[in-house]
């Protein structure tokens, strides 16, 4: 395999007439669904979903049809289940959504219990003036045991720990409540999660990436995860978010590299989840849609080939699908106005090249 996907991903865009370019007329009801192609080799596959998706019928029905777990995709993050005050709670959204996942023998992730970036904390809380870190703790603590003890074990992993890197410089985020405690904020984040989930994979989320110009982020992760090991937190995963090209080069995939970061994840003795993925086309600048779908569908086909060539990779989620439903849409548009297109399913619902790269990878994965 080569250094990165530039070359492989260029040739494709090149041929975007052959053979992917095809799937788009498929019928959805010819198609293997991707829950059962991933099932069959030990993986599962979802997506995340919010109440605004949830609302559309074609969404549900989607998703009954393509994935067997899904994640919120706002309505466990404490913005949304404590944001009004120190007491009061809001989990309405998120047992909707539970209830349409176990209606539909879906499983259902949670994220996440301590996003460390004061940019999505709870105005209260970033104002918020701790006596010390005994009250830190306290509060730390028992936000936790709340939201853990509401679902108990009818979640299947959550990440407990959300992006606490900067991406820039690798070191830890000063946050609400690392500003009191330091890095035992991650440590009593963990504590309290086991300590009422004892069953339930605990997991370490963040977007460190493959491409060119994430160095400092993946050597940051892996500093946290070593730091995990070393102080005996218990942590069983690191949740890997795959947005792959997000504010990046699309093609300059750092393969050699990125397999050198997995290699020193698994050695300490953790599974991977693909969290969040997604191919963000922003930089492709053809606005032709065959050449467009064919370079997402082939750097997606190498990364999860990658990925999946590690038997600790156990799941595979989209940030959002179909297209129209994806959050870069708002967050990365391209310069010509036109749609992205990162997810499986364009915006009638239908089939695109990525679908069949996803299928031909969980084909050729190794069961685990």
């Amino acid at each position: 395999m080569s250094q990165n996907v530039t070359r492989r991903a260029a040739m494709v865009a090149g041929a975007a007439t052959g053979a992917l370019t095809a799937l788009p007329a498929f019928s959805n009801e010819a198609l293997t669904p991707l829950k059962d192609l991933a099932a069959a080799k030990g993986l599962r596959f979802g997506t995340a979903i919010g109440m605004k998706m949830y609302a559309d019928p074609k969404i549900r029905d989607l998703v009954i049809r393509e994935c067997n777990i899904i994640v919120p995709e706002n309505e466990l993050k404490m913005y949304v289940t404590h944001n009004q005050n120190p007491t009061d709670y809001n989990f309405k959204p998120a047992d909707e959504l539970l209830a349409f996942a176990e209606a539909n023998h879906i499983a259902m992730r949670g994220h996440n219990l301590f996003w460390a970036r004061d940019e999505f904390t709870p105005k209260w809380l970033i104002d918020y003036k701790f006596s010390g870190k005994a009250e830190a703790e306290k509060m730390l603590r028992a936000y936790i045991a709340t939201v853990a003890g509401h679902y108990g074990e009818r979640l299947t992993s959550w990440d407990v720990v959300n992006e606490t890197i900067d991406p820039k410089t690798g070191e830890v985020r000063d946050n609400a409540f690392s500003r009191v405690l330091g890095m035992d904020t991650m440590r009593i984040a963990f504590e309290a999660a086991r300590a009422h989930l004892p069953q339930t994979q605990l997991v370490y989320n963040d977007y460190m990436s493959w491409e060119t110009g994430n160095e400092n982020h993946r050597k940051g992760v892996l500093k946290l995860l070593h730091w995990f090991r070393d102080n005996h937190v218990p942590i069983d995963a690191l949740g890997v978010q795959s947005h792959i090209g997000n504010g990046f080069d699309l093609m300059a995939g750092q393969v050699n590299q990125w397999k050198d970061f997995l290699d020193e994840v698994v050695s300490l003795d953790l599974d991977l989840l693909i969290t969040e993925f997604d191919v963000d086309d922003q930089t492709i600048t053809t606005g032709d849609i065959e050449q467009r779908d064919a370079i997402v569908a082939t750097v997606g086909r190498i990364y999860l080939d990658q990925m999946l060539s590690y038997k600790q990779t156990k799941d595979v989620l989209f940030w959002g699908m179909p297209d129209q439903y994806n959050w870069l849409q708002g967050f990365t548009p391209r310069k010509d106005g036109l749609p992205l297109r990162p997810t499986p399913f364009d915006a009638e619902f239908r089939p695109k090249p990525l679908y069949d790269a996803i299928a031909a990878a969980f084909k050729t994965a190794p069961e685990r």
